[in-house]
């Protein structure tokens, strides 16, 4: 099973609309999700402040900013 990890942080309006998608993909694929605030985290916010929200597949950057429903169904497909 893959897991799917949402880099955001709160009052992100393109933070709650990548959780959205997550959400729903993950829900459909079964794959796990998880969701971790920039904030807390001083090496995602080195890494990726700039970018969010960021989502990760298995630890691996898959997408940045906004994310496509169908590009994230094939990587948790694959």
């Amino acid at each position: 099973m893959k897991t799917v990890t949402l880099i955001g942080k709160p009052g992100c309006h393109l933070c709650e609309v990548a959780r959205d998608v997550v959400v729903r993909v993950c829900e459909e694929t079964g794959a796990a999700w998880e969701e971790k605030d920039i904030n807390q985290d001083p090496e995602l916010y080195r890494l990726y402040w700039e970018q969010i929200p960021v989502v990760l597949v298995d630890g691996e950057q898959h997408d940045f900013w906004r994310v496509d429903p169908d590009r994230l169904r094939g990587a948790l497909m694959a």
